[in-house]
């Protein structure tokens, strides 16, 4: 094997598994940023969760575990966005709500959806969070807590505050 083969393999062994994720996963973890609340953004953050996959490929231990790592990533860049617009709130001095629906995100939500959808919104984010990793990627507690970087106690609290929370908002919508 040359120098320049044994260059190249390892490279094209990425790519190709980074590939094979993409193709697999790619339409579930973009509804797991919309459902996060990345809105009109979740195409640009699963694509840089991909990126960020691709760059950091010799630093993942468990090759197996890259599914896990892209939810990760995709979590902390809808945390960010949240935190940036928090920012861009208190300095415009502006109300800035959800931006409206995108066109990929009715293609992605079912109608029966988008009122549970509505409601997890309203929720604190670690919630909202916490609700659809466990209701939507059927995640354990203990996957969630290494996602989010919490402990499970804390992941217990949070869905069980969050479920109570939505329970009521949907029952009072159906009155």
């Amino acid at each position: 094997m040359s120098a320049h083969t044994a260059a190249v393999a390892p490279d094209t062994d990425r790519d190709t598994t980074v590939a094979a994720l993409f193709e697999t996963h790619h339409a579930g973890l973009l509804r797991v940023a919309v459902l996060l609340g990345a809105g009109p953004d979740a195409e640009d953050v699963v694509a840089e969760a991909f990126y960020q996959l691709q760059r950091r490929w010799g630093r993942i231990r468990d090759k197996d575990a890259a599914v896990g790592y892209l939810r990760g990533v995709i979590l902390n860049l809808t945390r960010m966005r949240f935190r940036h617009l928090r920012v861009v709130r208190r300095h415009a001095q502006q109300n800035v709500e959800f931006a409206e629906d995108s066109a990929e995100q009715h293609a992605l939500l079912r109608d029966e959806h988008r009122h549970v959808v509505s409601a997890l919104r309203t929720l604190p984010t670690r919630q909202h969070q916490v609700l659809v990793l466990r209701y939507w990627l059927d995640l354990s507690e203990a996957e969630i807590a290494r996602t989010m970087g919490i402990s499970q106690g804390a992941v217990k609290s949070h869905a069980s505050r969050g479920m109570a929370k939505l329970s009521s908002i949907l029952k009072g919508a159906e009155t």
